[in-house]
């Protein structure tokens, strides 16, 4: 495990809206922050570009094999008690429907929906950014 001063994970999170809703899912049991509700994503590879990295893990966890990978909406930097991980959220689209291929809950939410829900604290920059564009 990294503790706070290591080199950050870098991890890369889709935005996808769709129908004035947004995709979220639930962390699985057994994994940091288990229970609560993220943006799908996950840890870049050691030479992986975020484009690439956003594609094979969407792929991993909502099965989806097309997707369009747009914009950085924001870049946070957050430290947990056991670890450090520096968040970029990129605009994605998917033409697929997406499933939980890991067993994940998924929910597709409204930006005002985002705010009640129990997310990672790393997510409240990019959350507080999306509800004050609603």
């Amino acid at each position: 495990m990294s503790a706070p001063g290591d080199e950050p994970i870098v991890v890369v999170a889709a935005v996808i809206e769709r129908g004035g809703r947004i995709l979220v899912s639930r962390r699985l049991e057994g994994t940091h922050l288990a229970g609560r509700w993220e943006f799908p994503g996950g840890k870049c590879e050691p030479g992986e570009s975020h484009d690439a990295c956003l594609a094979r893990e969407l792929e991993e966890e909502l099965g989806v094999t097309r997707v369009t990978v747009g914009e950085e909406i924001v870049t946070t930097e957050h430290a947990y008690p056991e670890r450090v991980v520096r968040l970029h959220f990129r605009r994605c689209a998917i033409d697929e429907e997406p499933r939980g291929v890991l067993g994940q809950a998924l929910r597709w939410v409204t930006r005002a929906e985002l705010g009640m829900l129990d997310l990672p604290d790393a997510d409240r920059d990019l959350v507080k950014r999306l509800t004050e564009n609603d």
